[in-house]
């Protein structure tokens, strides 16, 4: 789940960056118009969606497995560049749905809304590079343990309590 989540939102706003390249360079008033509102629907019904479920479920497979949710760099790190990609997103599309509401009530000309619509790329193609990171980050796991991590590995093991079949066996545990 959290494979096809990060995948498809990292698919997601290429398609966005797409759009918003479209919107901002076409000449034609429809595919303006177009770019504009498949942004929107794409932003609030794929986007958001893939980024918050890709979230949930990276916390609970980090809590269900070995890595653990605090004790290794690589995984602190996607955690950190997850939350704060899902809260620009959700930002984000404050200003995808303005000028996708501008766009539905009139044609956009060149130079209206010009400074949002090189927002939404400039946003889009940061997004794309920040998502990059996260799968390298997932692909190579570079080495390096949190100060939890490194004290959850070098704690000592609890000392094992004497069952009965040892203490009949005049077996101590120290």
């Amino acid at each position: 789940m959290h494979v096809t989540s990060s995948v498809g939102w990292l698919g997601a706003v290429a398609v966005f960056l797409v759009l918003a390249v479209a919107g901002l360079t076409s000449q034609d008033a429809q595919t303006v118009r177009g770019a504009y509102l498949a942004m929107e629907l794409t932003g609030w019904l794929v986007l958001a969606p893939l980024s918050l479920a890709s979230l949930l479920t990276g916390v609970v497979q980090a809590l269900g497995t070995s890595w653990g949710l605090f004790r290794h760099y690589w995984v602190l790190f996607k955690l950190l560049i997850t939350v704060v990609a899902t809260f620009l997103l959700l930002l984000h599309m404050q200003v995808a749905s303005h000028v996708a509401d501008v766009a539905a009530e009139t044609n956009l000309s060149s130079s209206d809304l010009v400074g949002m619509r090189i927002q939404l790329l400039a946003d889009a193609a940061a997004a794309l590079l920040v998502l990059l990171v996260a799968v390298t980050l997932s692909v190579y796991k570079p080495r390096g343990l949190t100060r939890h991590g490194w004290h959850r590995q070098h704690e000592p093991r609890e000392k094992r309590p004497v069952g009965r079949g040892d203490q009949a066996a005049g077996l101590t545990v120290s």
